[in-house]
């Protein structure tokens, strides 16, 4: 389904301020797969994130999505396959316009755009019938501005919105973290459902080691811009907080305590 194959980028190239992010990355998911990544600041997480969705062009290597080769699409061809949520909830919905109308634009994403009604009455049922899956009362809502919800209701909205059109992967930016727990809690329920319920090959970058041992069938974890570790679901299934920064200086010959990845 998604397949990373030798991916090398480095910002800055032959300068002072040279960095290299990722370093050969080497990755496969199937399809269904959900996998949570880990991994200090500057790890290469979301730069791998952006060089799969399209906003980061590779200097080697090469990706696939669904079999078929990416590599050289630019983010808006992309669109049609890959959904995304970030960090910042205010970075996934429009403040000014309203929510059926920033679910109407989710709904047009990577498809040709043309003259018409964005909101139609058969539109409207269907916002109001996906928002009721929210269970926060938004299905009442369609008509109020989205800048007037917490963040963690636009960070649900985006998740929905995100998963529209049934994307080939999806890409989760540790979109939790600005949340408090409880909408935390919340948003990460809300993408265990969607996720299940649509068998969504999912990638999702955390810094919470604790979410990325109990979310997801599969975890990585990353560092100076490579894959050092990478755990199937059984295994993750029974490895604690300490088991997994106790592989982590294994590996590395380094001590890493749980501070440093939550930054």
């Amino acid at each position: 389904m998604l397949h990373v194959d030798g991916v090398h980028k480095t910002f800055f190239p032959n300068t002072v301020n040279e960095r290299r992010a990722l370093r050969g990355i080497d990755l496969y998911l199937d399809h269904g797969e959900f996998v949570t990544v880990i991994g200090s600041n500057g790890a290469g997480k979301s730069t791998m994130l952006n060089a799969i969705a399209g906003k980061v062009a590779p200097d080697e290597g090469r990706i696939w999505i669904d079999d078929a080769e990416v590599t050289k699409q630019r983010d808006h061809v992309r669109a049609k396959v890959v959904g995304r949520v970030f960090q910042n909830p205010m970075a996934g919905t429009s403040p000014d316009l309203t929510i059926e109308q920033n679910m109407a634009l989710a709904y047009k994403r990577g498809h040709t755009r043309g003259l018409g009604r964005g909101v139609t009455k058969d539109k409207k049922e269907f916002f109001a019938e996906e928002l009721t899956k929210l269970e926060l009362g938004l299905e009442d809502r369609l008509t109020a501005k989205a800048g007037l919800l917490s963040g963690g209701q636009r960070q649900a909205l985006s998740l929905l919105m995100a998963t529209f059109s049934h994307p080939k992967i999806l890409l989760l930016d540790e979109h939790t973290a600005a949340l408090d727990p409880q909408r935390a809690d919340l948003v990460t329920r809300l993408t265990e459902k969607v996720v299940a319920e649509q068998n969504l090959t999912t990638l999702m970058v955390t810094h919470n080691m604790a979410q990325a041992l109990q979310v997801g069938t599969r975890l990585i974890m990353m560092h100076e811009g490579e894959v050092i570790l990478d755990i199937g679901h059984e295994e993750k299934q029974a490895m604690s907080v300490d088991d997994l920064l106790a592989e982590f200086s294994r590996i590395k010959g380094a001590q890493l305590d749980d501070r440093t990845l939550l930054q």
